[in-house]
């Protein structure tokens, strides 16, 4: 119980505090000792998860315990749109939590997870895979945006919580589902943990132990990662020279929070299968492709780079051009009096030569033309190959068009044979960036 106290006057000092109390014997010990040391600055937050029909009276059962040691309670219960699952109702746990953070301005979210929960959440992400983190099991304290979370009873066993209670005389309501074998986190804390408490009695704190070193690990290669990230992806592309100049296992990492970018809290639904695909289809030879991924992304690999764009329906467009226009992909067609750059962004045209008035639109498959200096057609997509525009660029790129829907000129690629020289007739300039 000594390092819970001490953990606790290290790192709270006047904060307001709220706290998760179920009414169980974890979070009513918890509870009765946060507010022997910090009287006035805790908040009770209880949830009602609406599912047992004991919820009303352990409900009952904390707000008393609250009104007779004058605490703060607020409560929530909970109500569900659709099926109930555990992470539904775990977020909207924290919802709460942070509306109670929000309107008391408090700093720290306190939760009564304890050494037992360790071990077992430990060996359940060993089971089931995970990542470096994951691995870690809980924390100690995590950092959130606004606030932290604090897991003192970490340093406790179950049995300890128990003695603590019983000493104290603290009341508290026991969850009958706790001991169900319908839950796999009951049937760890069943057959596995009391073999390991037999080896070891504090077990919990070489866990604990454990899960700190691993999380150092962790910090130290996410130090790593950041300081390179920014040099590997660059506009939003992963660079593929650079990053296989990397040590695969920081590669792979990096890999990793270039995905966390993209999908945020949705990262779980990247799983090991989603990321040997990923490493494998950036590690072969081809170019110019692209792969599915979940919630309707698609990582496209070109030449130089990856990237992860969101598929949406790409919709076709035709404009008109007269002075100035604006582009779908960002870049600018105007029509301009002079310019002395010869190169493939700007045209020269002679209007005898072709029919007004001049429209821009998408490149479309089978697109052909005749390229300045050469003889025949050529198809546009062998001169998106030649030229390394990838996948993602291609529908949006511009393509210069008559009335009559001959190409006229591909801006900033290839110019036609519609093109003059400066010296010879000519009646607008066209420039493209």
């Amino acid at each position: 119980m000594d390092d819970v106290y001490s953990f606790l006057k290290q790192n709270i000092h006047k904060d307001k505090m709220i706290v998760g109390v179920s009414g169980g014997v974890d979070s009513m010990v918890l509870l009765s000792i946060l507010n022997g040391l910090f009287p006035k600055q805790v908040i009770c937050a209880h949830v009602h998860h609406n599912l047992r029909k004991e919820s009303d009276e352990e409900q009952e059962f904390v707000r008393d315990y609250c009104a007779k040691n004058d605490i703060i309670f607020e409560f929530k219960k909970l109500e569900y749109e659709s099926k109930f699952s555990e992470e539904i109702a775990r977020q909207m746990r924290y919802n709460f939590y942070e509306e109670l953070i929000e309107k008391y301005q408090a700093n720290i979210l306190l939760t009564a997870h304890h050494g037992d929960d360790l071990i077992e959440t430990v060996i359940m992400k060993i089971v089931r895979g995970s990542t470096i983190k994951g691995y870690s099991g809980i924390e100690l304290i995590s950092q959130r945006d606004k606030y932290r979370i604090m897991r003192p009873l970490l340093y406790l066993s179950k049995e300890d919580i128990y003695r603590y209670a019983k000493a104290k005389e603290i009341p508290y309501r026991e969850d009958i589902t706790n001991k169900s074998d319908a839950y796999t986190r009951n049937r760890y804390r069943k057959n596995l943990l009391p073999f390991l408490k037999m080896e070891q009695k504090k077990v919990h704190l070489k866990f604990l132990e454990y899960s700190e070193t691993l999380l150092s690990y962790y910090e130290y290669v996410e130090k790593v990662i950041d300081d390179l990230y920014h040099k590997i992806v660059i506009d939003n592309k992963l660079h593929l020279e650079k990053l296989n100049e990397l040590d695969p296992f920081i590669r792979d990492e990096l890999i990793k929070k270039y995905l966390f970018t993209i999908y945020g809290n949705k990262i779980n639904k990247i799983n090991k299968k989603h990321l040997k695909i990923i490493l494998n289809f950036i590690n072969n030879a081809i170019t110019n492709t692209s792969i599915n991924l979940p919630y309707n992304y698609r990582l496209i690999k070109t030449y130089n780079y990856i990237i992860i764009v969101k598929e949406e329906k790409f919709k076709n467009f035709e404009l008109l051009l007269e002075d100035k226009l604006s582009l779908p992909n960002g870049k600018v067609i105007e029509i301009v009096n002079n310019c002395d750059d010869n190169s493939n962004f700007t045209t020269h045209l002679d209007l005898s030569n072709i029919i007004l008035p001049l429209k821009v639109r998408n490149y479309l498959p089978g697109d052909k033309m005749v390229v300045k200096n050469m003889k025949g057609h050529k198809k546009i997509s062998d001169i998106f190959t030649d030229e390394k525009i990838g996948l993602d660029e291609r529908k949006s790129w511009p393509v210069v068009v008559d009335q009559e829907n001959k190409i006229i000129w591909l801006p900033g690629l290839k110019k036609t044979y519609f093109d003059r020289k400066n010296t010879e007739k000519y009646d607008i300039i066209l420039k493209y960036y």
